[in-house]
């Protein structure tokens, strides 16, 4: 597959001219460092977020992926989901339920959801005490910079504002720096009560995945990823705020969504 790889100080940015291309492209990635987190450490851990960013993950279920994952090594857990019954169409674990989960032989022990019986605050709480327990058993691996989990690979979708996971540009939880894991009730998106990853443990991952399609995330990719551009509202972008301590970052956009990069033809 041929494609634009740029280098950048804000990662790499992956520009594709089709959706298409991006799908493959990006479920390639995600089959690539699965192996490789197999071959090292005998499992893989990976983060989802919502949105459209499930839809991408359907073709993991095609051939080849489907036939040459180590679906068994598999641990999923969620960068950020709504607190919904896991029934609702708004749940981040129905949407992968539906479009991947229910169709790959992951173990359903190795899935990792929230506890959709419990308040928001509640289910942060529960959701990163269930996380810190895997920790000290290493299942995922803990940061050699902090005590922060370290991911195999965290999935990000961004939106047209900049906000990644469930945190929005301007929002306390963007600073939230003593929890692994937050809530809010105020989204400025519905529904109003989520839980997300905070900023360090997005930061602490082996890989992050950013994913942005269209041309309405054209100026938030500019704003992610100009180094040039270093006024505050800038700096303060979520999507900005996304660079791996130790870890590497890799952007998947189309054409639409690279519009307003400088040097992208």
């Amino acid at each position: 597959m041929s494609f634009p790889r740029v280098k950048t100080s804000r990662g790499e940015l992956r520009i594709h001219d089709s959706l298409d291309d991006l799908n493959t492209d990006l479920v390639e990635y995600i089959s690539e460092i699965s192996d490789a987190s197999v071959k090292e450490r005998g499992v893989f851990t990976i983060a989802l977020s919502g949105g459209s960013l499930i839809g991408f993950l359907g073709k993991l279920c095609d051939a080849p992926y489907s036939k040459t994952i180590d679906w068994a090594k598999w641990y999923i857990f969620w960068v950020d989901e709504r607190v919904v019954a896991k029934s609702h169409p708004d749940s981040n674990y129905k949407l992968a339920k539906d479009r991947l989960l229910t169709k790959v032989p992951v173990i359903p022990s190795h899935v990792h959801s929230i506890n959709d019986s419990l308040s928001a605050e509640e289910a942060a709480s529960e959701y990163e005490f269930g996380i810190r327990q895997l920790v000290k058993t290493r299942l995922i691996s803990v940061s050699d910079v902090n005590d922060c989990p370290k991911f195999d690979l965290i999935l990000l979708g961004m939106g047209p504002d900049g906000h990644v996971a469930s945190l929005f540009p301007g929002h306390p939880a963007l600073n939230v720096k003593d929890e692994w894991i937050t809530f809010i009730t105020d989204s400025p998106k519905p529904p109003p009560e989520r839980i997300t990853f905070t900023m360090p443990v997005i930061n602490s991952a082996s890989n992050v995945a950013v994913i942005a399609t269209g041309g309405s995330k054209a100026e938030a990719m500019r704003l992610a990823v100009d180094a040039s551009d270093v006024r505050p509202d800038s700096l303060a972008l979520p999507a900005r705020m996304v660079q791996p301590t130790k870890g590497k970052l890799v952007w998947f956009v189309d054409r639409q969504a690279a519009l307003k990069l400088a040097g992208v033809q």
